[in-house]
């Protein structure tokens, strides 16, 4: 029997006072299996609700906010950081990435906070940890985890530059994280009642990532070095273009095997004949007019014949996709990963669900994304403000309410 993913945590509550991507995105899948999860913002709104630009939809938003509820309240008057320790003291988990200054100044040290509530997990997301000479440097995962990592460097051609990378992929990556150490927290707490820190930062998480080539380094075998030199050049591990102008990867982790395989599949078996190609040593070192042999005969086929090529040899390949298929493919359906929003906006009709699945759970319905302060009113309420009292902090500007909120109601 299934039941809704927000049946699991429904239990737990959650402070996200994170900002742009990897804290917000560690609450979101808490949020996603049930949890409370209530988002703390400026009266100006969090900065990553101007990410999307011009464009009509706040995808960007849609995305990491499903499912939270919105307080709009100003940190930095007293009356803003007493509210933030009143719903600290009823949480369970508080996430967040500010800088040491910012810590400061809302007072939200995690000592503070333990005191308010042993049994509090703290979570905190940094671009760079939180000691050395980098620790109050702002991180994007753009700088921390693709540069600072090192996986930038080994994805230029030659000494070139290397292409800027995309944004949110490392920020991804290290909300998985985040979620994962949160977790072990909760697991800890149950045995011991008591709350803990939960740390990790971008640059880790770009490490993590990075490892085999940053333990290859620590051997003495530098990849960098050797790509700058050589390049990418096996023929067997190499993207290649189709006679319709789409690309493809291909992946042999065993070229001695599979070498008769890509003979056949791209229509040469007269390679396994000549006398050039006898054994892979040889291959290797024509690996130059072996790769341009690779893209003559891929060359000359459409995508669709170089897939139907490749699947009847079964060999490791895959389509460099373009995003705006990935997002209609069957196969992310079939398997739950592109779903469906309960949404009457016809930009969100679709969402990207996290990584995670049980098999006795079914997916948390996902609505519209909260509006700036849309839940400020019910969240104070909750927390046993009175109505005059709350007047007070909307006249003094240190909570807002969304204009499309009447208190009221």
């Amino acid at each position: 029997m299934q039941i809704e993913m927000e049946s699991l945590f429904k239990d737990l509550v959650v402070i996200d006072a994170a900002s742009f991507v990897a804290g917000p995105g560690a609450a979101t899948i808490f949020a996603d299996f049930g949890a409370r999860v209530i988002k703390v913002e400026a009266p100006a709104g969090d900065a990553y609700r101007l990410l999307h630009g011009r464009h009509r939809f706040d995808f960007n938003w849609a995305l990491t906010s499903r499912h939270k509820e919105t307080i709009s309240v100003d940190l930095n008057t007293e009356a803003g950081r007493d509210i933030l320790h009143q719903l600290i003291q009823t949480a369970d988990i508080f996430v967040h990435n500010f800088r040491s200054d910012q810590i400061d100044r809302y007072d939200v040290a995690y000592e503070r906070l333990r005191a308010l509530n042993p049994r509090l997990i703290y979570g905190q997301l940094t671009g760079f940890g939180t000691k050395g000479p980098d620790a109050d440097k702002r991180g994007y995962d753009t700088t921390a985890w693709w540069s600072s990592a090192g996986i930038l460097d080994l994805m230029k051609k030659g000494q070139a530059a290397p292409n800027f990378p995309v944004g949110g992929v490392g920020d991804h990556a290290s909300a998985m994280t985040l979620f994962a150490g949160i977790m072990m927290a909760l697991y800890q707490r149950e045995k011991t009642g008591l709350g803990d820190f939960v740390e990790t930062s971008l640059v880790a998480n770009g490490a993590w990532s990075n490892g085999m080539h940053l333990q290859g380094a620590i051997a003495g075998f530098d990849l960098s070095q050797i790509l700058e030199e050589k390049g990418y050049r096996s023929p067997f591990a190499m993207i290649y273009e189709t006679a319709d102008h789409r690309f493809l990867i291909l992946v042999s982790p065993n070229p001695d095997k599979e070498w008769p395989a890509i003979a056949r599949a791209l229509g040469h078996p007269e390679w396994l004949e000549d006398p050039r190609f006898v054994t892979l040593r040889a291959i290797m070192k024509l690996r130059d007019e072996v790769r341009q042999l690779f893209q003559d005969a891929i060359g000359a086929l459409t995508m669709v014949e170089a897939c139907q090529a490749l699947d009847a040899e079964a060999l490791s390949y895959s389509v460099i996709e373009k995003i705006s298929e990935v997002v209609q493919s069957a196969q992310l359906i079939e398997n739950e990963v592109i779903i469906e929003t309960h949404s009457k906006d016809p930009d969100f009709q679709w969402t990207v669900a996290n990584p995670i699945k049980l098999s006795s759970l079914t997916h948390r319905p996902v609505g519209d994304p909260p509006k700036l302060g849309e839940h400020t009113y019910a969240i104070l309420k909750d927390l046993g403000l009175s109505e005059a009292r709350i007047d007070e902090l909307i006249a003094s500007k240190v909570v807002r309410l969304s204009q499309a909120v009447d208190p009221a109601s």
